[in-house]
């Protein structure tokens, strides 16, 4: 993994959390417990904090940056999909952010809400608690239903296992710096 050290702040990791050989963190970024940045995810916290809470997954090619004066807050069990965009705003617990979703400055993901894949939730937007968020521009179109719910907890899960498996996964050869993946 690439770790940057930027105007003096340099990224944290909890215990159990996992981050993938070749994600970037870079700056004042926290990672919490049991959370994972998978392959090619980007975390740029160069203007503002980037907190990632317990048993929360960015993954791969996602990124998180801030914007002047704004952070970045995930909360927990959030699973940010693979090449979602999550710029300069607020997560809640629990929810999904689906692939190619983009979410830009300002806007706030009330617990619990699911953001469909490749929608986009527009500056300083609010989004209630359980909601399904849905479009270009994004709109909500209902509460999630318990299946989403549950979907959303199994997916969490599913991601906890596979830090597990990944970063037991990785083998150095004999007489080399180079890692090899199985």
């Amino acid at each position: 993994m690439a770790i940057y050290k930027v105007d003096g702040r340099a990224p944290q990791v909890g215990a159990a959390a996992f981050v993938a050989d070749n994600a970037t963190l870079a700056g004042d970024v926290t990672l919490a417990e049991e959370s994972s940045v998978w392959y090619g995810a980007v975390l740029r916290a160069d203007t503002g904090r980037i907190t990632v809470g317990a048993g929360s997954n960015v993954q791969d090619n996602a990124v998180l940056h801030t914007g002047p004066g704004l952070d970045v807050v995930v909360g927990r069990n959030v699973s940010i999909g693979h090449s979602a965009v999550v710029h300069g705003c607020t997560v809640g617990d629990d929810c999904l952010i689906g692939m190619h979703a983009t979410i830009l400055n300002g806007a706030v993901i009330g617990a619990g809400s699911l953001v469909a894949a490749g929608a986009l939730v527009t500056e300083n937007a609010v989004i209630p608690a359980g909601s399904l968020v849905v479009g270009v521009p994004g709109k909500v179109v209902r509460t999630v239903s318990e299946k989403q719910k549950a979907s959303i907890a199994a997916n969490g899960e599913e991601y906890r296992h596979l830090a597990e498996v990944h970063a037991g996964a990785v083998l150095k050869p004999s007489g080399g710096n180079k890692k090899i993946m199985l």
